[in-house]
């Protein structure tokens, strides 16, 4: 059975959710992703300004010269809601923990895709993949998929972006739009991250919190990995040692946002100690403009 407060905790997401969605998502997503949901239909040759990510890559290497996929619009589409559950996530310097945000934001888009008569599903990994919850339609499973993202409590502590995006492309054979809500504080996930984006339509949410960027001044501490558990002991009242934590993780987030761009990936930068509702925002309308 559920505690009382997990459901009242449900109820006040959906009342908050409600609100923003009507405002100020209708419009924004209906443009960005009604029509992003398709069919195949056929092939044709590669046209200036065609999108790369429709490049059907067998024909082109039989034929030796690059073909689109053409696809007929479907009247509905499927929204997958991959989230990362590891220890990381447990990390926040303010009122929330990025895992918290998390959960908001999912429950936000779970509504609006309801609200547009979409399939929503869920995916939440540590890992390993700990739950899955196949798309369908309406209120009453997207209370189910808010309750279990409130409810869950992972068995891993570790992170594999690489092992759930091969179940999801083992699972999800249509094309759907895929939210990824991670730290993204993991490696090795590219190759996969590439094939998956050949069928799917994926978005980066990138969670973090400021402080996990730059260390502060107060002599000596221990920083343990969340997830390995590692531990090293460093000196921050050294002015170099502080810039240089700051320069490598802005490095890895620079180097992760170019993997991204390359493949066609669009990404969402949440401050967790900051309201997600504008970066989210920003990014539909940025979007709906280059359609």
């Amino acid at each position: 059975m559920i505690p009382k407060e997990i459901l009242d905790k449900v109820r006040l997401i959906e009342i908050q959710t409600r609100s923003v969605v009507n405002e100020l998502f209708a419009g924004e997503y209906h443009s960005v992703f009604k029509g992003r949901g398709m069919e195949f239909a056929e092939v044709r040759e590669y046209q200036q300004g065609d999108d790369v990510r429709s490049i059907d890559w067998n024909v082109t290497a039989r034929v030796g010269t690059p073909f689109v996929k053409m696809y007929d619009e479907e009247r509905e589409l499927t929204v997958m809601l991959v989230v990362d559950a590891s220890a990381s996530g447990a990390f926040g310097s303010e009122e929330q923990m990025k895992g918290e945000v998390g959960v908001e934001i999912s429950a936000l888009l779970a509504f609006s895709a309801i609200k547009n008569n979409d399939r929503v599903g869920l995916l939440i990994f540590t890992d390993e993949v700990e739950v899955f919850i196949p798309p369908k339609k309406g209120r009453k499973h997207v209370l189910r998929v808010i309750r279990e993202l409130l409810y869950f409590q992972p068995q891993g502590r570790g992170t594999s972006i690489a092992g759930a995006l091969e179940y999801l492309e083992r699972v999800i054979h249509r094309r759907s739009v895929v939210f990824i809500l991670s730290d993204f504080l993991d490696a090795d996930y590219q190759r996969v991250l590439q094939l998956v984006a050949r069928r799917h339509d994926l978005i980066a949410v990138n969670l973090f919190d400021p402080r996990e960027r730059q260390l502060p001044d107060v002599g000596f501490i221990s920083l343990q990995d969340a997830e390995s558990g590692g531990q090293l002991l460093v000196d921050t009242r050294n002015p170099r040692v502080r810039e240089r934590f700051a320069e490598e993780q802005r490095g890895e987030e620079e180097q992760r946002s170019r993997a991204f761009r390359k493949l066609g990936i669009d990404e969402i930068f949440i401050d967790s100690t900051k309201s997600y509702i504008e970066p989210l925002v920003q990014f539909f309308r940025t979007r709906m403009r280059r359609l």
